[in-house]
């Protein structure tokens, strides 16, 4: 009997490291718990844009994800969602709720934007050209092919099926282009590019069921209603400063008048009253591709319109389905079928509302050619803007067709135009070039100025602090985005061609970048120019590029000479030209901790040079094939290469001895190309990784390549632990494993001919006597690839540039549960318990032993601000790193700044000299506390500035960032290359 107590114990031991083991797992996969967060890079691609309903947001399809620019917050933030081909368009709710969008193929995704998830799938069986909500929310239209369907709209409680047909409108000879609703919901037109535009009623009115209207000779881009409250009687046309001068006066109306231009009351700008004013039939304006604006009156007003009495056996079949009991079963199967005449018969138009054409307009002077691309109407306004194939906008002030402004925003073609509630803000996109702009038209300048790179990213860097991140391109260009608003705050033109690599150095305040065009550039953030350009004695083309951890040494490898060149930094005077490749240099990457550089080359060779024996090779890695990529562990120790036969080997620099290989050839999964004559099985042979990465802690390395596929491999196991897929976009070339028999013809592949020659901006034909178009222009599928990896300093993001911009991959911690050291005695009602009894340091460690967030902050919270120097010297060094984790990612939510300020400068003051002694492991957590409360005191600096007496945030901040002890930890790795000299 007495030997059952230690038998309970040792059964409860071994349960307990049983515990711990599975905790250790679950720890080791919650590291690697990374899911899209955010795409920089890209703010347009093709598709329509959209305000949100308050006018401070535009909705930006960006390849087959949607992007969210906040304009008045300055952020931008992409759904965590993805249709299978690029978005077509995008329709909004009138409450601002849902959105529907639809993608090239047909498949269209209904969205909360309140919860930013997708509720329902539906393919509407056919490529879609448009979509558009009723004004009362109850319906919707969708275009496709010649024809128009109606749907009833997803309401707010729960249905099996959300879109539900209504009815099916015919009419059209050719594509349908565009769609607009009357204010009323009773009507809606639809343009074709037949040079029609057709109107149908949304119920079966009497005295309209459908209604052509010709007067084009090109396709229809855009049709509009005019506002029905409010009748136009042109006399006087107003001047743009009286339309510029309508939202002053109208602040000044005395209440229940509202402001009514000169051109409806007769007399200048004057009150009126709306019971005193007629009524407005339906005026429509249409505009066709060749710059013919069209205006259309109405002889009914819109409370003409009558409901078709059902008579006969429809009446009878009507009272019949009332009394029945499963009405709504019945009625959910029903649909109706309308078809229009171009040319009905004369007694079909008796007693129906009539058309008739009051004027005609030209947007383009006599002798001149530019299409009309694209164009937004704001009806309480009465302001029409019109884009152009040429780059140029116009402002047109309705009826009267009165120039307002006109302006050229770009070299491409304007492909989508949208305005904001209140008017004042117009957005454009042209996918030429990717931009992205919104006009203030009244002040006549710019709100948003975005513009990705035009071709693809080549590489990108990370910011000592996390806070930025630079990315070259093909383009020649240099952009700098910031991480927390996701925009591009500065880009540098200097190079004339594409650029092969970007970094910073420790400081973070210098951006060196190497390029194709033979220099090597250093571009200085406190005053935005090139400060340095380092040159070669004979023109080269340089391929990569590195900085020392000391940032006086600067190296590229050059492409052609296979030479590596050195410069210094202070002076840009050539140091030293090493030779010994004997081909291109594929990749540089110093030694974090020593003065070595490791460059690796085509000749599959990596060899070691020291900076302090003279630049003399000290090793030579002798590699199976093609080195195209290399890379440094963090601590220096370790060294990875990436090789042309799919690869990853590493070597231990001191003793020039490989420590383990990766084959990576069966991760990769590359796809096969549209035009590819092998399998994807026989050329995934010829793929490989072409950028490595370490992870902040040193113990995986993320590795990516030719491939969609994203890897990350545990160094010392060499097994795979995670690989995220960075793309679904069927849009784009070798995503598919095996290719659709359907495209294969007895001619060859269906790619090779271009399906979108008939398409707006698509490419023309080359027969006898063509000219419009441009007979150089081709349409081609990019190809998916990873181009360049890069971890965060902080290790809680990794970014990624891709053939579909800059992808940012983060930890997310909401939807986790990350348990330490848990066992059955870690309760929220102990933690509670032993708050109020104010042992504060228990519950501390309690609540991180169960690590949720919210009764962390409750715990953290809890503790008086005089006690926080006590607590925190009683808290063990493992707690201590836990602490300063959280309170790091409590910086960028929390509003009690001086609170949590208090509590890291008392944990770094009480542990500051044991945490230096285990700087390693805990840089990536220091960083990222930097991070945070470098970005606050940006923000309370301003603030200080302005007014003296709000700096207490300022004060504390400027303690622990300029003095205090953050620096001093996170340069610690910094200088410990200039200890070892």
């Amino acid at each position: 009997m007495a030997a059952l107590p230690p038998r309970k114990c040792l059964l409860r031991a071994e349960g307990r490291g049983a515990e711990t083991a599975s905790n250790t797992r679950v720890a080791a996969g919650m590291k690697f718990a990374y899911r899209f967060s955010n795409l920089l890079g890209t703010v347009y691609r093709c598709g329509n844009l959209s305000f949100t309903c308050d006018g401070n947001s535009v909705i930006s399809p960006v390849g087959n994800r949607v992007t969210v620019f906040d304009l008045k917050n300055n952020k931008s933030n992409t759904l965590p969602l993805a249709t299978r081909y690029n978005i077509k368009c995008v329709g909004l709710s009138p409450d601002g709720r849902l959105a529907i969008i639809v993608d090239e193929g047909g498949d269209a995704l209904l969205v909360s934007l309140v919860c930013r998830s997708v509720l329902h799938h539906f393919h509407f069986k056919g490529a879609v050209h448009s979509v558009s909500f009723s004004p009362d929310g109850r319906k919707f239209v969708v275009t496709k092919g010649n024809i128009a369907q109606v749907y009833h709209a997803p309401g707010r409680k729960r249905e099996f099926n959300a879109f539900v047909l209504d009815k099916t409108y015919f009419g059209p000879y050719d594509e349908t282009t565009c769609i607009d609703w009357t204010d009323d919901s009773r009507c809606f037109a639809v343009g074709s590019r037949d040079m029609s535009t057709w109107v149908f009623g949304a119920e079966r009115w009497d005295n309209l069921i459908y209604y052509a209207l010709g007067g084009h000779k090109d396709a229809i881009v855009a049709c509009f209603f005019e506002a029905s409250s409010l009748d136009v009687c042109p006399h006087r046309s107003p001047s743009p400063g009286d339309v510029g001068a309508l939202g002053a006066r109208q602040a000044s109306a005395a209440p229940g008048h509202v402001l009514v231009p000169a051109a409806q009351v007769g007399v200048g700008w004057g009150l009126g009253k709306p019971p005193g004013l007629t009524r407005l039939p339906l005026q429509l304006y249409t505009l066709s591709q060749d710059g013919a604006l069209c205006v259309w009156q109405c002889d009914t007003l819109p409370e003409g319109l009558r409901l078709k009495a059902p008579t006969g056996w429809k009446a009878d079949l009507l009272q019949r389905e009332e009394e029945q009991e499963e009405e709504e079963e019945e009625g959910a199967e029903s649909e109706t079928t309308i078809r229009g005449k171009a040319t009905p018969a004369a007694e079909e138009q008796q007693g129906k509302v009539k058309y008739s054409r009051v004027a005609k307009y030209f947007f383009n002077k006599e002798g001149d050619f530019n299409n009309l691309t694209a164009a937004a109407y704001h009806k309480k306004v009465h302001l029409l803007v019109t884009g152009f194939a040429s780059g140029i906008f116009h402002l047109h002030e309705l009826p009267e067709f009165n120039l307002i402004h006109s302006l050229s925003i770009s070299d491409q073609r304007v492909a989508s135009v949208a305005i904001n509630s209140s008017g004042d803000w117009i957005a454009f996109g042209c996918s030429g070039l990717g931009q992205l702009l919104v006009w203030e038209w009244q002040s006549e300048s710019y709100v948003l100025k975005q513009q990705g790179h035009f071709n693809s990213m080549v590489s990108l860097a990370y910011s000592p602090d996390g806070q930025y991140i630079v990315t070259g391109g093909d383009d020649g260009k240099v952009k700098v985005w910031n991480t927390l608003s996701g925009f591009c705050f500065v880009t540098f033109t200097e190079h004339s061609s594409g650029v092969t690599g970007v970094t910073f150095t420790t400081t973070g305040y210098v951006i060196v970048t190497s390029s194709m065009d033979g220099t090597v550039r250093a571009f200085d953030l406190h005053r935005y120019r090139n400060f340095r350009t380092f040159t070669s004695p004979r023109p080269t083309q340089f391929s990569c590029v590195a900085v020392d951890s000391s940032g006086e040494i600067v190296s590229a490898g050059a492409q052609d000479s296979f030479e590596v060149f050195i410069w210094s930094m202070q002076t840009g005077r050539l140091l030293d030209v090493l030779s010994g490749h004997e081909g291109p240099i594929s990749g540089l990457c110093f030694n974090p901790m020593k003065s070595v550089l490791a460059s690796a080359s085509w000749d599959r060779t990596v060899r070691l040079w020291d900076m302090a024996d003279s630049w003399r090779t000290t090793e030579t890695l002798a590699l199976t094939s093609d080195a195209l990529a290399v890379t440094f562990r963090p601590d220096g120790a370790e060294l990875a290469v990436a090789t042309l036969n799919s690869q990853i080997t590493f070597w231990d620099p001191e003793n020039a001895v490989q420590t383990g290989s990766i084959e990576g050839r069966h991760d990769l999964k590359t796809g096969r190309k549209e035009l590819d004559k092998i399998t994807a099985k026989h050329s995934a042979k010829g793929k490989a990784f072409t950028t490595l990465c370490y992870s902040a802690d040193g113990q995986s390395i993320l590795a990516g390549g030719m491939s969609k596929f994203v890897c990350i491999y545990h160094v010392r196991e060499q097994i795979l632990r995670k690989k995220f897929e960075i793309s679904c976009n069927l849009s784009l070339d070798a995503m598919e494993e095996f290719l659709n028999r359907r495209k294969m013809t007895e001619f060859g592949n269906l790619a090779l001919i271009d399906q979108d020659a008939a398409e707006e901006g698509g490419v023309a034909i080359p027969l006898p006597g063509v000219k419009k178009g441009d007979m150089s222009s081709r349409h081609f599928k990019p190809e998916i690839r990873v181009t360049s990896l890069r971890f965060s300093p902080t290790g809680r993001c990794w970014a990624a540039t891709t053939t579909e911009g800059l992808l940012i991959y983060s930890l997310d911690a909401q939807m986790l549960f990350d348990p330490f050291e848990l066992d059955t005695s870690v309760t929220p009602v102990r933690i509670r318990a032993a708050l109020r009894q104010r042992d504060f340091t228990r519950a501390i460690l309690l609540a991180f032993r169960l690590n949720e967030r919210k009764l962390l902050q409750e715990t953290l919270e809890a503790v008086p601000w005089d006690e926080i120097e006590v607590v925190s010297s009683s808290l063990p060094d493992l707690y201590v790193e836990k602490v300063l984790e959280f309170l790091a990612s409590s910086f960028e939510v929390s509003r009690h700044l001086e609170f949590y300020l208090i509590w890291t400068q008392k944990l770094l003051m009480v542990h500051g000299q044991k945490l230096k002694s285990r700087v390693g492991t805990l840089l990536p957590a220091i960083q990222f506390l930097q991070k945070s409360i470098q970005h606050h005191l940006d923000d309370v600096s301003k603030l200080y500035v302005t007014s003296p007496g709000a700096g207490v945030g300022g004060f504390y901040c400027r303690q622990l960032v300029q003095p205090g002890l953050l620096p001093t930890l996170s340069d610690l790795a910094s200088k410990a290359p200039r200890q070892s000299h």
